[in-house]
C-alpha cells in the first residue's frame, strides 16, 4: 500500500495544471508518495494535458462534476494509502513540504489531521486566506485563522512558527489518516463546497483526535481559483454551510440557542449587505437560510449519529468570545490581539 497519496481534484483546470502541477511533482519526490489527479468530468483539455505531458500521474476520471465533497469521496474510495493529502489544484508546495507532515503522523498516533503553513502565491510574504497558520472557530461558529481574521491577512514574520493544536485544517492542503476519512464518513456531500473540511475536523475532534498545524511545512495557495471570495455563490455556501456545521457538531443542549443567536447575527449581516447595495449577497443570505431550513431534518439526523461517537464536547480551540465583536467593534485585527485567546 502506498504511504502517502497526494490527491488533486480537478475540474476544467488546464491552466492550473500547467502552472502548479510541475511544482507538486518537483517537491513531492519522496519515497512512498504517489500523486493522483481526480477529474470531475472536465470539458477542457485537462485530461489530454495530463496524458501527454505527465504520463507518470495517475488519473481517476469521474463521470460528472460532484463538487469538492463528492469528487473527493468518490476518488478516495479508489485510492489505497495510509495517509491522504487533499491538495487544491492551485497549490505550489515549497521544497521539503512533505517530510514534516509525514513525521507528525508517524510519530504522534493521536494526530488525525495535520496541515502546513499556507501562504499567498501572489504575495509570498503573507499568509493566505484559506487556512493561513491554522483554523479556529468562535463560540457562534464563525471561522478564523492564525494569520487571517475575516479579510485581514497578516504578513508572515515567523510569529506562528510553533507547531500547535488547531480546530480545523484547510482543505487546500490537508493530510488525514485514510482510515479516519472512511470511519467518519468522509466529506459531507450536502455541503458541496466550503466549510466541509471544518465539519470533517469537528467530527474528528469530537471523537478525541488531535489536529495539528505544522509550520515547517509550507505551501503557496493562489486562492479564489474556483469562486472569488466576494462571489454571491460563495456567500450563499458559507452562510448555509456554517449553519449545517453547527447543527451537526455543536455540544448537547447548545444547538437551539446557538441557532437563534446565529439567525440574529445573519439577519444583521443581511441588512448590512442591503444597506451597502449588495443585493445579490443579501439574497444569498436569505437563500442560505431557506436551504438550511429545508435540510434541517437531514442535518439533525446526522447530528444524532455524530453524538453516538462523541467523546469530547468541549474544545479549547473554540474561542470563548465573539470574533465579530473583536474584529468589527474592538478593532482587533490580528490573532495575537484577541482577548482571552487560547
Amino acid at each position: 500500500m502506498t504511504k502517502v497519496a497526494v490527491v488533486i481534484l480537478n475540474w476544467n483546470g488546464e491552466k492550473l495544471i500547467k502552472e502548479f502541477l510541475p511544482e507538486v511533482i518537483k517537491y513531492s519526490n519522496v519515497d512512498g508518495v504517489e500523486i493522483i489527479v481526480a477529474d470531475n468530468a472536465s470539458t477542457d483539455s485537462s485530461i489530454d494535458i495530463l496524458n501527454n505531458e505527465y504520463p507518470e500521474i495517475k488519473i481517476i476520471s469521474l463521470d460528472k462534476n460532484y463538487g469538492f465533497t463528492g469528487g473527493y469521496n468518490r476518488a478516495l474510495n479508489q485510492v489505497k494509502a495510509e495517509y491522504f493529502i487533499l491538495l487544491n489544484s492551485d497549490i505550489a508546495p515549497a521544497k521539503d513540504w512533505l517530510p514534516p507532515l509525514i513525521k507528525e503522523m508517524d510519530e504522534n498516533t493521536q494526530t488525525g489531521i495535520c496541515v502546513p503553513k499556507i501562504k499567498s502565491y501572489r504575495q509570498p510574504t503573507e499568509f493566505e486566506y484559506a487556512g493561513a497558520a491554522g483554523g479556529y472557530i468562535d463560540k457562534y461558529g464563525f471561522p478564523f485563522c492564525k494569520g487571517r481574521i475575516f479579510n485581514q491577512i497578516e504578513e508572515d514574520k515567523g510569529q506562528y512558527n510553533e507547531s500547535s493544536s488547531i480546530f480545523w485544517a484547510s482543505g487546500a492542503a490537508l493530510m488525514i489518516r485514510s482510515k479516519l476519512y472512511f470511519e467518519t464518513g468522509g466529506l459531507d456531500e450536502d455541503f458541496f463546497a466550503h466549510m466541509e473540511e471544518i465539519d470533517l475536523c469537528w467530527r474528528l475532534k469530537n471523537r478525541g483526535w488531535d489536529i495539528k498545524y505544522i509550520p515547517n511545512s509550507e505551501v503557496y495557495h493562489l486562492g479564489g481559483a474556483t469562486l472569488d471570495y466576494a462571489n454571491p455563490k460563495k456567500v450563499y455556501l458559507n452562510f448555509r454551510n456554517n449553519l449545517f456545521l453547527l447543527t451537526k457538531n455543536i455540544a448537547k443542549n447548545k444547538l437551539f440557542i446557538k441557532l437563534i443567536q446565529r439567525m440574529l447575527l445573519d439577519g444583521i449581516a443581511a441588512i448590512k449587505f442591503l444597506a451597502s447595495n449588495e443585493i445579490n449577497n443579501f439574497l444569498s443570505v436569505l437563500k442560505a437560510h431557506f436551504s438550511f431550513y429545508s435540510l434541517f431534518r437531514t442535518m439533525y439526523k446526522k447530528r444524532l449519529l455524530n453524538l453516538k461517537y462523541t467523546k469530547i464536547n468541549k474544545h479549547p480551540e473554540i474561542y470563548s468570545r465573539s470574533i465579530v465583536v473583536q474584529f468589527f467593534i474592538k478593532k482587533r485585527r490580528q490573532y495575537s490581539q484577541l482577548e482571552d485567546i487560547f
